[in-house]
């Protein structure tokens, strides 16, 4: 007999509305879950429970009184540890702010509560979202929910944990370089990042205002659009389904050069599988070309070091203790950034956004893997490659900034795992003003895929 936590927000939506499943029973179970895996795998630093159920019992109440509000009512939900949620901490997994306690709801958790989602906790994260593994962590390091020795992927470790193992349904991250995406595909989930600004970053602990984005990690796209809708504040109905499009048609960009220069040769191979299980659907896929690609990470770098440099200057000065040392380091590491670069840095992003929109003309969408390598080792400096070691952070980074810096919408899906058994993420980005069209693309696309 299949666990009711194996199913999706879509799935168990409906049996929530008529009854058979009760929004309480759903959170006990997430909840016994959490009490079972969280210990090893610390995916969590605040555990709500008793917010949870008080949130689920009156979702139930409200379902048998006829006032149904929609797909994620009674959903247990998690948020990223920099998400304001009102009453509890907001850590942003740093003990910089282990005595924060936030005033109010940020407004994506309002709008989840609107939607009547209840709120299970708040997810560990690299320190301030400064980092891609979840290892530095003002509240210990989380670990990856298939192999404990490896890392989740960050910096919204913990989010991706909670979802791929049932202690949440869904929950919600922050993306700067590519701290939703990261950590999606290296736990086997969906990762989405919309349009930059498209989902409200008020009161949401910031990296790089200009860079970061608020999204949705789920275990289907269909779970994704719905909790990417509930967050821009218009929830859709229960059993409402995200509609595909047709594969036959398709024409879509494989950003081969660069995205493949230095890969970990399984994931390659799962990722090109993908791709040739498109084409044979029906999808017409060429290859596209970045020509400023071996920039995009000089370019990330002098925007993001300087931005958030100059947010933490307060407490860098006055608590410099309180940072784990790699996080402190980057930090500082701003600080020596020239004025001449940061400005050469901001013509730079407008030149890959151009250069996206360029590839993305005439196209649907553009395909290139997630990470390049699986989740890595914790601990790690560095990973091997086809083409020889290369550090981890570069390794994590390399192929999700690049739609930082353009704003385009981009969603992580998981295809098929490497011999060992680790997840890859088939990466796919859409027009800067197509969030939806990009969702009903990957509902295809993750159709195709996993049922060549």
């Amino acid at each position: 007999m299949s666990d009711v936590l194996d199913q999706t927000i879509a799935d168990l939506g409906p049996q929530v509305a008529r009854g058979s499943v009760k929004a309480e029973a759903l959170v006990e179970r997430c909840l016994e879950r959490v009490a079972a895996r969280n210990p090893s795998l610390n995916a969590f630093i605040t555990v709500t429970a008793d917010e949870a159920l008080a949130a689920a019992r009156q979702a139930d109440a409200e379902i048998a009184a006829g006032r149904h509000r929609g797909a994620l009512h009674g959903m247990p939900v998690s948020l990223k540890d920099l998400i304001d949620q009102a009453g509890t901490p907001t850590t942003a997994g740093s003990r910089v702010r282990r005595d924060h306690r936030a005033d109010r709801d940020a407004t994506v958790t309002t709008r989840l509560r609107d939607a009547g989602a209840a709120l299970i906790g708040k997810t560990n994260l690299h320190e301030f979202a400064f980092g891609t593994t979840t290892e530095d962590s003002g509240f210990g390091l989380a670990r990856h929910p298939i192999d404990p020795a490896r890392s989740p992927g960050g910096s919204s470790g913990g989010s991706a944990i909670a979802v791929r193992t049932g202690m949440s349904l869904a929950s919600v991250g922050t993306d700067t370089g590519g701290s939703i995406r990261i950590p999606a595909a290296a736990c086997g989930v969906v990762g989405l990042k919309a349009c930059h600004g498209e989902i409200s970053a008020d009161r949401v602990v910031p990296l790089s205002r200009q860079l970061d984005h608020v999204g949705p990690l789920a275990r289907s796209v269909t779970d994704a659009w719905l909790m990417y809708e509930a967050m821009r504040g218009e929830p859709r109905r229960c059993g409402e389904q995200l509609e595909g499009v047709p594969v036959r048609g398709l024409r879509l960009g494989l950003l081969r050069a660069y995205a493949f220069d230095r890969i970990d040769a399984d994931v390659e191979a799962s990722v090109l599988e993908a791709v040739e299980r498109l084409r044979r659907a029906g999808a017409e896929i060429d290859e596209v070309r970045l020509p400023h690609a071996p920039d995009i990470a000089a370019i990330y770098l002098h925007l993001v070091l300087s931005d958030a440099a100059a947010y933490h200057t307060p407490t860098l000065d006055s608590r410099p203790g309180d940072y784990t040392p790699n996080v402190r380091l980057r930090l500082e590491m701003g600080r020596y950034v020239m004025a001449e670069d940061y400005v050469r840095a901001g013509l730079g992003k407008r030149v890959i956004r151009r250069e996206v929109e360029a590839a993305l003309d005439g196209r649907h969408g553009l395909l290139l893997p997630t990470l390049a390598i699986p989740a890595p080792p914790l601990g790690a400096a560095t990973v091997r490659i086809t083409q020889g070691d290369e550090p981890v952070r570069t390794a994590m980074l390399r192929l999700t900034q690049i739609f930082n810096l353009s704003g385009h919408p981009a969603i992580s899906l998981p295809c098929d795992p490497t011999p060992a058994g680790l997840p890859v993420g088939l990466q796919i980005a859409g027009r800067r003003d197509g969030t939806l069209a990009l969702l009903r693309l990957a509902r295809t696309v993750e159709s195709v895929i996993a049922h060549a």
